[in-house]
């Protein structure tokens, strides 16, 4: 039978297992919570855009996901590619601003994929065009 005169233990082990898995779940969890805050995003404007060629460089995203520099044509996983061979040719600079025209039917990841390839190429400037 049980000897009431022992003094009971208390296994603390498996305690402190719990809370360090429940801190890890949490500590998860909080990282996949986003937070819905209201933001009003204001309307595009008509600023005047020179149009002179040598100024810009003119990046054009059409409706098929074709990319379209100057007279040349590429797909979009070929663009990053070719983004470095014409960086390399001189022909651009990075300084100079960089223009996206974007088919508007587009799926928003094309958009930014193209975005993100122009800024990890080294282009600082750059803006998106809309209609006004």
């Amino acid at each position: 039978m049980y000897n009431f005169d022992e003094n009971p233990e208390l296994n603390i082990t498996p305690l402190v297992d719990i809370m360090l898995v429940l801190l890890a779940i949490l500590m998860v969890a909080q990282t996949a919570i986003i937070y819905d805050e209201k933001i009003e995003l204001p309307s595009g404007s008509k600023a005047q855009v020179s149009e002179n060629t040598a100024e810009f460089l003119l990046v054009r995203i059409g409706e098929d996901r074709k990319v379209y520099i100057d007279k040349s044509s590429m797909s979009l996983a070929e663009f990053p590619d070719n983004l470095v061979l014409l960086k390399g040719t001189g022909k651009y600079s990075l300084e100079k601003p960089v223009y996206i025209q974007a088919d508007k039917r587009l799926v928003y990841d094309d958009v930014m994929f193209v975005l993100k390839s122009l800024k990890q190429a080294g282009f600082t400037k750059v803006a998106l065009q809309t209609n006004g």
